[in-house]
């Protein structure tokens, strides 16, 4: 029977992983079709209505956290609305290799909140891990520069972007560890997922919806779906795998994301752009996730415990 649990938990990580891996290109295909904050506002919308049809048939108590939210959750809820904007606002400016790499900043800021304000110790394995991620963030930046021919200040602009995300995302993993103690995860995703349909609604451009091809709905549909079947599997993982096994294999989604764009590039498809690391820049990106995953893998006993209820994504 344990052997079998540990199969399923392997096997729900790894759909998170690839969800989140294909995850970054479809957005990216998608900031040329409409704009950013749109398609957050229906990422959210599709994910809202999916989970509360659920609740009002399966748990109706749920639905209750709408009405009296508490101050801590709404907090949160604007923090992975930041996060998700921002990211897809660094995405567009950049590109999707980028992004997965930067973005990592996430899991190392919630490392160094982990231990100012809850006081939570760190192995040197950990500490190595933070310096050798931060090493590899340092080379991974200065080289995709070097690379760049113009628009160094929109590049710029989106790393930025995407560092912004990051440090939302941060604020949204606090809180939710926090309220995990006293609330059940699916219902503090309820309402997380609910505030920020009614904060983006005045802000979107509902004709971008009008000229969209089937295509482009099966992407847009995709998009919203993406998160609530990530995010499910992911808490069924926790179900039956240890924690710091299950962050190192989400953590490697990035991983996914550069042999996917690199089939694409052989393919010479027409529908995003090819992308093109560098020697050097590869040797980053591994350093980046290599510290990455030893931050988080390396962890003590009390920490995987307190972890398990926490979704560890910096993004999307």
């Amino acid at each position: 029977m344990e052997g079998n649990n540990r199969f399923k938990g392997v096997l729900f990580a790894s759909i998170t992983a690839l969800f989140w891996g294909f995850l970054v290109i479809a957005l990216k295909v998608a900031t040329g079709i409409i704009d950013p904050l749109t398609i957050v506002w229906f990422r959210f919308l599709v994910a809202f209505t999916a989970l509360a049809f659920y609740f009002s048939i399966t748990k109706p108590s749920y639905l209750k956290i709408l009405k009296n939210p508490p101050l801590y959750l709404i907090v949160a809820s604007l923090g992975l609305g930041i996060n998700y904007l921002g990211y897809l606002y660094g995405l567009k400016l950049t590109t999707a290799s980028t992004s997965q790499v930067i973005i990592q900043i996430g899991p190392i800021l919630l490392g160094v909140v982990g231990l100012v304000i809850f006081k939570e110790k760190i192995s040197q394995r950990q500490a190595f891990g933070f310096l050798l991620a931060g090493i590899g963030l340092f080379i991974f930046y200065r080289e995709s520069i070097s690379q760049l021919v113009e628009n160094e200040d929109m590049f710029n602009m989106g790393v930025i972007w995407i560092v912004v995300a990051a440090m939302a995302w941060v604020v949204y993993a606090t809180l939710q560890k926090i309220l995990v103690k006293t609330y059940p995860a699916p219902q503090l995703n309820l309402f997380i997922f609910g505030l920020p349909v009614l904060l983006f609604l005045p802000f979107i451009k509902i004709d971008g919806f009008l000229h969209l091809s089937i295509g482009n709905w099966i992407l847009m549909v995709y998009l919203g779906l993406n998160t609530l079947i990530a995010y499910g599997s992911l808490a069924l993982a926790f179900k039956y795998l240890e924690a710091n096994k299950v962050s190192m294999i989400i953590t490697l989604n990035p991983i996914i994301t550069f042999i996917s764009l690199g089939i694409l590039g052989y393919l010479e498809v027409s529908w995003i752009e090819p992308e093109i690391l560098t020697t050097k820049g590869i040797i980053a990106a591994l350093l980046v996730l290599t510290g990455a995953i030893m931050a988080v893998a390396f962890t003590s006993n009390k920490k995987k415990k307190e972890l398990k209820e926490l979704i560890p994504n910096p993004k999307k």
